[in-house]
């Protein structure tokens, strides 16, 4: 959940209201607005921007400008063309809902890149690559998209499982392996049936490596490690939960790469070999065809 959003869900006094609409009006202005200048364009004092930071549970004004900050600027970048929400309209014909998809595709990814580190996603390619095995937890839709990485993942014996039987997951969670490390995946990092299975795995001392939405939330301050997914749709009211899944994806696709060239030239040949051994195709079409 971002800072934002955060506010909407907290009980402010009118004055202290007054004052948050106008540092969401101002947004990235604040930035060089000193804690005076606030106060007297909103006729507010000190006070209130401490007691609003003491609400929102930050140490006071200045860390909460910072994430405020964040959010502002996560908020004015990418999907500057696109509504993530609703990205067509019931206007629009065929090659204008095609081109609006890619604009969204697009947009997703580049946003999804923005939101990784080098040092967060080194320290969630640590916890795999030291794994006896990997197992990955989440809901319905969001197990769908890890089958390809479990499959692609397992080709290069990094060995890998998705717990998708419903009433199975706390089973799972209880039976993993010595050694291993889980991957929980969940947007709003508050659903119920994922949240069920972190007690399970840290009283199993089996790491986390959360994939989920900027901000805070249950299963983010539960993790070990955290590789946050574009934050852009609303839980319910949008067409569909396409940025999510590009995302997910998309992160999913980098994290096997990286353990892929961790031994590049060992894993190519094993994955050639054993296609050529379990898979035989052959194909007419020039471009598809192999060299030997």
């Amino acid at each position: 959940m971002l800072t934002i959003e955060k506010m909407e869900t907290i009980k402010f006094s009118p004055t202290e209201k007054a004052v948050i609409n106008y540092i969401l009006e101002k947004k990235e202005a604040i930035k060089k607005m000193t804690i005076r200048e606030i106060c007297d364009d909103t006729f507010s004092s000190p006070a209130i921007l401490i007691r609003i930071a003491k609400k929102m549970n930050f140490d006071g004004w200045s860390t909460l400008k910072e994430a405020l900050l964040k959010d502002f600027q996560y908020l004015s970048s990418n999907f500057s063309d696109i509504e993530p929400n609703t990205p067509f309209t019931k206007n629009d014909g065929v090659t204008t809902i095609t081109n609006k998809i890619a604009s969204l595709y697009q947009s997703t990814i580049q946003d999804s890149l923005s939101l990784l580190d080098h040092d967060t996603m080194q320290q969630s390619l640590d916890l795999l690559l030291n794994s006896t095995e990997i197992k990955i937890f989440g809901n319905n839709v969001n197990l769908l998209i890890t089958q390809d990485f479990a499959h692609k993942m397992n080709r290069i014996r990094c060995y890998t499982s998705v717990s998708q039987i419903d009433g199975e997951q706390l089973f799972d969670a209880v039976n993993c392996r010595d050694g291993a490390t889980a991957i929980v995946i969940s947007y709003s990092g508050e659903t119920e049936r994922v949240l069920d299975i972190l007690p399970i795995l840290k009283k199993r001392n089996i790491p986390i490596l959360a994939i989920t939405s900027l901000g805070d939330n249950s299963l983010a301050q539960a993790a070990d490690c955290v590789l946050n997914i574009t934050t852009r749709e609303r839980l319910y009211s949008k067409i569909g939960n396409m940025t999510p899944n590009i995302s997910i994806q998309f992160i999913l696709d980098c994290i096997y790469s990286c353990v892929f060239a961790k031994h590049y030239d060992e894993n190519l040949d094993h994955v050639i070999q054993t296609s050529q051994l379990c898979d035989p195709r052959i194909s007419t079409t020039s471009i598809m065809k192999e060299l030997h």
